[in-house]
């Protein structure tokens, strides 16, 4: 009895040395223990910047340990991007981005110094918000349908005005070869400056995330013509969407998403998120993703990573079949 008493205290020391490796070999056990750098290559005051610094502030309350937003603008988005690429793959340096800018920016730089799939590992997509179609006031267009017939009466007139390799100018690039027009494109470094060039009136029409185009749509410095969303929008109930406006399955917009460098532990992975998920439902946090006209996503790393790989052959069908290159 003594014995058999002496191998059962054996096997239990056994198995909680075998547990606890277990729990020392699971990185996302300490994760984090150290400020989080998130890089943001976009100028701040953008869709990512300010959604990430909102998520940022509960992860940060949530795990005690500082969420530190870097704006790494240039290159279009490029720039911050590899940062991220290149960082090393332990969850301390993530990317916040517009998952389609960052995407285009990509397949439309002529030798990319890495790829966007093999060296990033997608965490999720945080949030959508639909793209605005809107014009300067002055222009004598009050719809979609409007504008396509004042852009034929004036080919290659009218300045479209969109980030530089963006998702905002590939949208104006989806409608115009859809509606069979063209214009000329004025390409700046991020979504604010863009809205800003249609105020000032250096441009005429633009398609733009929400966030930054709303405050000059109230004091009607912009005109509103349509959304891009599938349906319409809570907050511009009588704003038609384009697709209702006589171009059927027209669908573009920021899906605002993480991403860390290949590598990254997936239980770390995993953690992050779970703990965005969770911050994302926080009756405050929906309060003012709402404000901000945009929705929360909840998107898992395998189907982020997923909707990538089709929206990479959606973009670099569009792109070929209009020759256009915006980053070059």
């Amino acid at each position: 009895m003594r014995w058999l008493r002496k191998l059962g205290n054996v096997v239990l020391v056994a198995n909680s040395v075998l547990a606890l490796a277990a729990h020392a070999q699971d990185p996302a056990t300490t994760y984090p223990n150290r400020a989080i750098r998130v890089v943001v290559p976009y100028p701040p005051g953008g869709t990512s910047d300010t959604l990430m610094r909102l998520i940022g502030q509960k992860l940060t309350e949530r795990w005690g340990q500082q969420i530190v937003i870097e704006s790494r603008p240039g290159g279009a988005a490029l720039i911050g991007t590899e940062v991220v690429a290149r960082a090393q793959p332990d969850g301390y340096t993530l990317l916040a981005t517009d998952m389609g800018s960052v995407l285009i920016s990509w397949l439309s730089h002529a030798k990319p110094s890495f790829d966007y799939l093999r060296d990033l590992t997608p965490v999720m997509v945080i949030a959508y918000s639909p793209h605005v179609l809107c014009v300067h006031p002055s222009l004598p267009v009050r719809t979609p349908k409007e504008l396509i017939a004042l852009a034929k009466q004036r080919p290659g007139q009218l300045n479209y005005a969109g980030a530089l390799a963006g998702a905002s100018i590939m949208a104006g690039i989806d409608f115009a070869q859809r509606a069979g027009i063209q214009w000329a494109y004025i390409t700046g470094r991020g979504g604010m400056q863009t809205v800003m060039d249609v105020v000032t009136g250096q441009a005429d029409v633009f398609f733009n995330g929400m966030l930054p185009t709303v405050p000059h749509i109230q004091s009607a410095r912009l005109r509103l013509l349509a959304v891009s969303s599938d349906k319409r929008v809570e907050r511009f109930p009588n704003a038609p969407t384009v697709a209702e406006s006589g171009m059927p399955g027209f669908l573009t917009g920021s899906w605002q998403g993480l991403l860390a460098p290949a590598g990254t532990p997936p239980e770390i992975v995993t953690k992050l998120h779970a703990e965005i998920s969770r911050a994302l439902k926080l009756p405050d946090v929906i309060q003012r993703l709402s404000v901000l006209g945009t929705e929360p996503r909840y998107s898992s790393p395998g189907d982020t990573a997923r909707e990538m790989q089709s929206e990479r052959e959606r973009m670099a069908k569009l792109i070929r079949d209009t020759r256009f290159k915006p980053g070059q």
